[in-house]
């Protein structure tokens, strides 16, 4: 590329560093927020539904086997290796053909993964199906959190990804509140579901395979919706095509003006580095030929794997951890549903606050609550009052540091391997969410035998939250700072 060109390109980012607020039509994040909600929902659509899929498809005898979270655990494992294929070998080619069309792939991907599990009839299919749909959650989730730090305001990152973040909550609470509608037994309230489903007819053997079905629908909606999404720029100026990057980001300048009369002065132009070819190789070597992101990498590579170790463990098998303690299904099944109270209540906190602190900083908070609520759980006993406070306290503490993660991942990365290098971070970090559910269901099963007491259930939930707390340590002792910077000031 020629000077003048260069020159141009680093014109077009500093129009769009000067913009304080989000330049682009707001259907755009809602738009977002759909395949976050389908993504979300495929996370969580397992918690409560998997004891009616052992129940039905598995011979497992009770519901409340602990054979059940031995089953679940390979099959959020698989799950997530389907996550970290997806992140590894798909999501960085949007970094070579962009984000808008990986992004419509992987809803492709997510959506016939979810469809193959509606009419699986055995634990191997069953694993197969989960496998597929990890691969496009694990290549969607990365790319579209690439895409809101690469157009969203320098003060304004982690506010946005977050605002996307509220529609992976609603995915959550749908699939959760529907586990224990269409797959339990009815029970009196506060002890289940007056109405429930589950219990005859043909919910009973088939509760989980609507849930499925559903997922497969909401991802053709997503899918539909992502057509109108307009390109990055910053991906755009990545590959020379100034002018079509140019046209998105006078659109931006003019939405900005009409909501603040007049722009902030132009910052310093910052040439970017626009290489002169791209491939899955060169995006490595630009991540692991560095210093600076190598040491990124293995920050928050680690942060993420100890800290999803905590996530999936209470994500994907918080109910089925409770039945195995001791718990009714039923009322297991209402405590996680409540606590997605707590999940919602976390974008809204990123939104208004999340860049008012360092990235770091939110994984302290966050671990703090998360040991508080498994704690309130394990000394409520019968007091279910109290067992629902503890679970919305424990989702809210273990989902915190999420959103606000996501941003500092994507942000620590250069443009030209940024979908890469926010994979191999966050994908690579998964493998520890299917381990650490594997771990704690094997301590589960292993002292059940000596009988439930409150010590078992507080020891049960420490050791989860031990996990976040490594990751913890491991953020606020070597993470870098990143709020409120230019991308290409942290990253070039």
């Amino acid at each position: 590329m020629t000077e003048k060109a260069e020159l141009k390109a680093g014109e077009i980012i500093a129009r769009m560093d000067r913009i304080p607020i989000w330049g682009l039509s707001y259907i755009f994040i809602g738009i977002l927020g759909i395949g976050f909600l389908f993504t979300f929902y495929d996370i969580f659509d397992i918690n409560v539904s998997f004891i009616q899929t052992a129940l039905t498809i598995f011979h497992v005898s009770s519901p409340s086997s602990p054979i059940i979270p031995v089953l679940l655990g390979p099959a959020v494992l698989l799950n997530l290796v389907g996550y970290v294929i997806g992140s590894l070998f798909l999501s960085p080619v949007s970094d070579l053909i962009g984000r808008r069309r990986m992004l419509m792939i992987t809803m492709i991907i997510t959506g016939l993964g979810s469809l193959y599990n509606t009419f699986v009839n055995n634990y191997i299919n069953f694993v197969i199906a989960r496998t597929i749909t990890g691969i496009g959650v694990g290549a969607d989730l990365a790319i579209v959190n690439t895409y809101i730090g690469e157009v969203a305001p320098i003060n304004g990152r982690a506010k946005y990804t977050s605002l996307v973040f509220l529609f992976s909550t609603l995915g959550a609470a749908v699939a959760l509140w529907l586990g224990l509608l269409l797959t339990t037994p009815p029970a009196p309230f506060p002890l289940g579901l007056p109405f429930a489903l589950g219990a005859s007819g043909f919910f009973a053997l088939n509760g989980w395979r609507v849930m499925y079905g559903i997922g497969a629908l909401l991802s053709l909606v997503g899918l539909l919706l992502r057509f109108s999404l307009p390109e990055s720029p910053r991906w755009l100026i990545s590959k020379g095509r100034i002018y079509e990057a140019e046209t998105i980001v006078r659109i931006m300048e003019t939405k900005a003006s009409k909501k603040l009369g007049q722009l902030p002065p132009l910052p310093s132009i910052i040439s970017p580095y626009i290489p002169e070819k791209h491939s899955y190789v060169d995006a490595l070597k630009t991540i692991f030929g560095n210093s600076r992101y190598i040491k990124r990498f293995g920050i928050l590579f680690s942060m993420w794997f100890f800290g999803y170790m905590t996530v999936y463990t209470l994500a994907a098998g918080l109910t089925s951890v409770l039945a195995s303690l001791g718990y009714p299904p039923p009322e297991a099944g209402i405590i996680a549903s409540v606590g997605v109270i707590g999940f919602i209540l976390v974008p809204i906190t990123a939104f208004f606050t999340g860049d008012r602190l360092e990235r770091k900083v939110w994984t302290i908070i966050s671990v703090v609550f998360t040991f508080l609520g498994g704690i309130l759980i394990a000394l409520a006993g019968t007091n279910v009052g109290l067992s629902f406070l503890g679970s919305i306290i424990l989702f809210y503490g273990f989902n915190l540091w999420v959103p606000i993660s996501y941003t500092w991942t994507a942000e620590s990365f250069p443009t030209r391997a940024r979908s890469t290098g926010f994979a191999m971070c966050d994908g690579l970090g998964h493998i520890g969410g299917g381990i650490g559910l594997i771990a704690v269901a094997s301590f589960v099963s292993s002292l059940i035998s000596s009988g439930v007491t409150t010590s078992l259930v507080i020891e049960v939930f420490i050791i989860i939250g031990v996990f976040q707390l490594i990751s913890t340590i491991i953020a606020i002792s070597a993470g870098h700072k990143t709020a409120n910077k230019r991308l290409d000031e942290i990253s070039p």
